[in-house]
C-alpha cells in the first residue's frame, strides 16, 4: 500500500498580509514556521516517516519540508524538487493585496479567477518581474514558464510531474511526502479524489495540515484522512 501526504506549506509572509503570492518567493512568517514544526509533530505521533520528500521549488514549501523534518528527526531522506510543483501563477495580480484588487474588478470575476477553474488573471506584462528573467530559472525553456495561470493550466504541469516521478514511488508501497502550495495541491486533489470542475470552488486546502492518501498498487484511492 503506497501512502501520500499532501502538505500546504506554513504561512508565508505574504499570506500574513493578505496579498497573492503566486510565483514571488517569500518566506514563511513566524506563525508559518511555527504550523510547520506542528506537522512534523503530527506525523511522527501517526507514526508516518517518508520514505522520500517532493517540494517545489519555492523556499516557504521547501523550508516547510525541511523543518517538518527536521521536527521529526527525519533529515537524511530525499527531497525532490520541481517547479511543476510551484503555486499557480498569478499574472499582474501577484504580490498585490487580494482585498484591493476585488475592490477595482468586482465581486464575481475576483471569484472567477481565485475560486475557479478555467479563468486566469491578466498576465504579467512587467518584464522585470517576469520568471524567465529568475536565475534559478534559466534552465527551464521559457515557453513552458507561465505569466499567468488558471487552476486548470497549473493542474496541466502539476499531473504531468506525478505521474512521471511521484505515481512510479507510491506502487512501490513508499511513504511519500509532498509540501506544496494551496492552488498545486487543490489540482492534485482533484485528480486523485475525481473532483470536478465545477464543485472545485469548495475545496479549501488547509495551512500545514497533513492530508493522507493511502492507494493500492493499482494506484486505486483507498483511504483519505486529514491528521491532528
Amino acid at each position: 500500500m503506497g501512502m501520500l501526504i499532501l502538505l500546504r506549506h506554513g504561512e508565508s509572509i505574504y499570506n500574513k498580509d493578505n496579498i497573492f503570492t503566486g510565483w514571488s518567493d517569500v518566506e514563511l512568517s513566524l506563525e508559518g514556521v511555527a504550523q510547520a514544526k506542528k506537522a512534523g509533530k503530527i506525523l511522527r505521533k501517526n507514526g508516518l516517516f517518508p520514505d522520500l520528500c517532493f517540494s517545489s521549488w519555492l523556499k516557504r514549501a521547501i523550508h516547510t519540508a525541511q523543518l517538518v523534518l527536521e521536527e521529526m528527526d527525519w533529515e537524511h531522506i530525499d527531497c525532490k524538487k520541481s517547479w511543476r510543483l510551484n503555486e499557480r501563477h498569478y499574472g499582474a495580480w501577484q504580490g498585490r493585496n487580494k482585498d484591493e484588487v476585488e475592490a477595482e474588478v468586482g465581486k464575481e470575476a475576483f471569484f472567477a479567477v481565485r475560486r475557479g477553474y478555467e479563468t486566469a488573471p491578466p498576465p504579467l506584462t512587467n518584464r522585470e518581474l517576469l520568471v524567465e528573467n529568475d536565475p534559478k530559472f534559466q534552465s527551464i525553456d521559457p515557453k513552458l514558464l507561465p505569466k499567468g495561470e488558471s487552476l486548470e493550466m497549473t493542474r496541466q504541469r502539476v499531473l504531468e510531474y506525478f505521474y512521471k516521478a511521484i505515481a512510479p514511488e507510491l506502487v512501490s508501497d513508499s511513504i511519500l511526502l509532498i509540501s506544496a502550495h494551496g492552488n498545486s495541491l487543490r489540482a492534485l486533489i482533484m485528480a486523485i479524489e475525481n473532483i470536478a470542475p465545477k464543485e472545485i470552488t469548495e475545496l479549501e486546502i488547509p495551512t500545514a495540515t497533513p492530508i493522507l492518501y493511502k492507494f493500492d498498487k493499482t494506484l486505486k484511492l483507498l483511504g483519505k484522512r486529514v491528521l491532528s
